[in-house]
């Protein structure tokens, strides 16, 4: 799933290609990609709306239109493709937006998890789904005391916890290994064990691996790619995420594969105790 250096890759590479243009048509092939509101007002309501910024929350995409905000969430697989209007659409292009250069604007996804909301421009932030989100990795309010009282009640491996969008909002499952492993913390403790100085270094390492995996465009895995191919290259950094098997760049030990929460993790067991 992408995650916040994949999501930030894609805004960019879509800035120059949708920005100041206005939206005249609007085609839903796949009813359930429309979060909210109904398709049939989702289609009314985003026709001559004009795109005017796009930033993200989160691991969500948020396009500033005149009086609403686009909300879109990739999940596994989505993605956004350029076509000329009137082209075939594709077996997994679910979402059409006709901009006044003619060009089609399509949503592609796979496995069809991907999701869209389109909510007034004034309540983008106080309701559902953003007003549920926690801090972004590179909040000034981000700091150990804030994380340390988000999950000392909590009894879940902190590997889960770091996945708990309202705590911290756009880890993910390959970045969530990368920073314990730099934490040297493993990732079956309880997070009511973690201390207020490891508070610190998943903060700091949280930064650290987030920033260099924005400025490499993210992590190109399986079949992520930010819009017409475009391949993040922080896959060549990772250090523990799809190493099971391989040396440990700290210790030379074998990095070790399990489940946890039913999601894959890679850690090294000498150096994460």
């Amino acid at each position: 799933m992408p995650e916040k250096p994949e999501v930030l890759t894609v805004v960019k590479s879509l800035k120059p290609m949708i920005l100041n243009k206005k939206i005249t048509e609007c085609n839903v092939y796949w009813d359930n990609i429309i979060a909210s509101p109904t398709t049939d007002e989702f289609k009314k309501k985003i026709i001559n709306q004009k795109i005017n910024g796009i930033t993200t929350r989160g691991k969500f995409i948020v396009m500033d239109l005149d009086d609403y905000s686009l909300l879109v969430h990739l999940r596994m697989e989505g993605k956004f493709m350029f076509r000329k209007k009137g082209e075939p659409i594709g077996k997994h292009e679910h979402v059409e937006l006709i901009l006044d250069d003619d060009v089609s604007f399509r949503f592609h996804d796979v496995r069809k998890f991907g999701k869209m909301n389109l909510i007034k421009k004034e309540d983008t932030y106080k309701v559902k789904p953003l007003i549920d989100l926690g801090l972004e990795y590179n909040d000034d309010g981000l700091t150990k005391e804030y994380l340390y009282e988000a999950i000392h009640s909590k009894r879940l491996p902190i590997k889960i916890v770091l996945l708990d969008q309202s705590i911290i909002t756009g880890i993910g499952n390959i970045y969530d290994d990368e920073i314990l492993f730099m934490s040297s913390i493993n990732p079956n403790r309880k997070a009511c064990d973690i201390t207020l100085d490891e508070c610190q270094d998943i903060i700091d390492n949280c930064r650290c691996v987030l920033e260099k995996a924005i400025k490499l465009g993210g992590t190109t895995i399986k079949s992520f790619t930010s819009s017409e191919g475009v391949h993040g290259l922080f896959q060549n950094e990772l250090l523990a995420h799809g190493k099971a098997g391989e040396p440990c760049p700290k210790c030379g030990e074998t990095l070790q594969k399990t489940k946890i929460g039913g999601r894959g993790t890679h850690y090294c067991g000498n150096c994460q105790k």
